[in-house]
């Protein structure tokens, strides 16, 4: 039993959805999205509702029911609200700066990192913070993921990019020598 994938999709009365030909087209004050259905599932529309049924009862089957249910809502929020991931910049002369529609950042590096966003992408950055918007729940969360890998947070003074609100644990540092030798050094 797939409790995501048995529950409805209540679609809202500006989101039009189209169902044909193994495909969904979600349409929206934002834009348009598409996703395929994979095989062994099916998408049925009716009264501003959208069900997903699956064909027979393997486990692979059941991963995918509730993974397609999911990633059709997110279509839905996409073309209404849009998705949005902000990540923070911890560092002494960390900067970000937004230029036409790339993404500059100076992060302790010899030379700027230029970033250029995906199709249907934005960027923007304020006081040691970047914003991503977009769409595509995936899109903008791959993005950011590409973002942060720039330079992830270190463990030690925990400089670096890191999603807002992620907890990064810190080391403690290298413990001091002590003063001596060891037994029996020349």
């Amino acid at each position: 039993m797939s409790r995501i994938g048995n529950a409805v999709i209540i679609v809202p009365k500006e989101v039009t959805v189209t169902v044909a030909d193994g495909e969904v087209v979600v349409k929206g004050p934002k834009g348009e999205l598409k996703m395929i259905i994979p095989t062994g599932i099916s998408v049925s529309q009716a009264d501003g509702a959208i069900e997903v049924k699956r064909k027979g009862d393997g486990k692979a089957r059941r991963a995918i029911h509730g993974y397609v249910r999911a990633q059709l809502a997110n279509l839905i929020v996409g073309v209404t609200r849009g998705w949005t991931r902000v990540l923070e910049l911890a560092g002494v002369g960390y900067r970000a700066a937004v230029t036409g529609t790339d993404l500059t950042l100076n992060v302790g590096f010899s030379h700027p990192v230029v970033i250029c966003p995906p199709t249907g992408i934005q960027f923007a950055a304020n006081e040691g913070k970047i914003t991503i918007s977009g769409m595509d729940k995936q899109l903008v969360g791959q993005v950011a993921a590409k973002i942060r890998a720039v330079k992830k947070p270190e463990p030690y003074k925990g400089k670096g990019i890191k999603y807002q609100g992620e907890h990064i644990r810190k080391k403690a540092g290298k413990a001091a020598k002590a003063i001596g030798g060891a037994p029996g050094a020349k």
